[in-house]
């Protein structure tokens, strides 16, 4: 059995957007992403309802974080400007990383690593589009950074020394 979900005026959109912020804030990130895309039915390019969808379906990386990235990437290409795209996926790489770590899995400090250093190299490219008076991408970079500093397990795979013998 599939249900249709019902239609919200338009005229709700502002007050649906505030209570997704609410439901990320107290921890329902369902609710949110639900939320989203009723709004994203009404409003299509809704830029709030966009970044606010990414960012809650970044919120449920833990239970299943290769779906999660794919869901969140696809939302990328919908945000309004390169900036914005390059930051989005720095937080989507981020998100993932902390997942993995968290998760505690065998070889997840190896994979966290390579995910906050792809996560930086979107914050770079975010820095070179930044409007004036914007360094959010350079925060998130410098935190990145500082976990990575702090932490002996987030530490890329060590290379095998394989020696040859000469008889």
């Amino acid at each position: 059995m599939t249900f249709e979900p019902k239609p919200i005026s338009e005229a709700s959109v502002g007050a649906a957007l505030q209570k997704a912020e609410r439901y990320r804030v107290i921890n329902d990130p369902t609710s949110a992403e639900s939320i989203c895309l009723d709004v994203l039915t009404v409003s299509p390019d809704n830029q709030q309802a966009l970044v606010t969808l990414l960012l809650a379906i970044t919120d449920q990386f833990a239970e299943a974080p290769a779906e999660g990235v794919r869901r969140a990437r696809e939302v990328l290409p919908r945000l309004g400007n390169e900036y914005k795209r390059d930051y989005y996926a720095g937080i989507i790489c981020e998100r993932s990383a902390k997942a993995l770590f968290r998760s505690g899995a065998l070889g997840s400090g190896e994979k966290a690593y390579h995910w906050f250093r792809e996560a930086m190299r979107w914050y770079e490219k975010a820095e070179g589009r930044r409007p004036a008076g914007n360094d959010e991408s350079i925060l998130r970079w410098n935190t990145c950074a500082r976990l990575l500093d702090r932490n002996d397990h987030l530490k890329p795979r060590a290379e095998e020394r394989v020696e040859l013998s000469l008889e």
